[in-house]
């Protein structure tokens, strides 16, 4: 029987070997798929699938599971996400390399799409479902304004509400993955929250 997984999932891995790893990895496997989606460079996107991206993480996870179980340096899904941008680097490099791209100007580009591509996303959500063409017509308008105001943020702004709304992260995450304390990470949170309030209350957009 597998253990339970609780709040990191280390236990189940330490009990259950490979077979706890895959618990935990289903666990996390939606929000590293958006994370790798998100991620993924556009020219690859054609070449390589998200799910495939995923899968290859797995299969690293499984060889480096001793290794990680021994010293874990983080919680389990921060390293599940480590090991998946790894992984998209890697592909990165396999599709991209001829290119002789500056690895540097990579990354500066990566963190951009991020923030653009989650903002585009992020209105979506906000936007919510539709049912009918009516609905669809104006689920599409309203998605283009939200979109507007998202992008018209401050990068700062977009990249927190992006963590934490798109690709879920805790604070805690949120914090590690911005270099912040959770305090500091929280408040730019509750900031990026007021400040898209006033915006979209500005834009007619605010529903509250």
């Amino acid at each position: 029987m597998i253990a339970t997984l609780g709040d990191s999932g280390e236990e189940c891995m330490r009990a259950e070997g490979r077979a706890g790893l895959a618990e935990v990895f289903m666990k996390h496997a939606d929000r590293l798929h958006r994370m790798i989606h998100l991620r993924l460079d556009r020219r690859v996107a054609g070449r390589t699938d998200p799910s495939d991206v995923l899968q290859e993480t797995f299969l690293d996870a499984a060889r480096q599971l001793d290794g990680y179980l021994a010293h874990p340096p983080m919680s389990p899904f921060a390293w599940l996400r480590f090991l998946a941008r790894e992984r998209l680097m890697a592909v990165h490099r396999q599709h991209l390399g001829a290119s002789k791209r500056d690895a540097r100007r990579e990354v500066s580009l990566s963190r951009r799409c991020t923030v653009d591509e989650g903002s585009r996303d992020f209105s979506s959500r906000l936007a919510g479902c539709t049912a009918s063409p009516s609905c669809a017509a104006i689920h599409a308008e309203t998605e283009d304004r939200l979109k507007s105001v998202i992008e018209g943020m401050e990068p700062s702004d977009r990249e927190i509400l992006t963590l934490r709304h798109y690709q879920e992260l805790s604070n805690q995450e949120a914090a590690a993955r911005l270099g912040l304390t959770p305090a500091a990470a929280s408040k730019r949170y509750v900031r990026a929250l007021e400040r898209l309030k006033g915006k979209l209350t500005c834009a007619g957009l605010n529903r509250s």
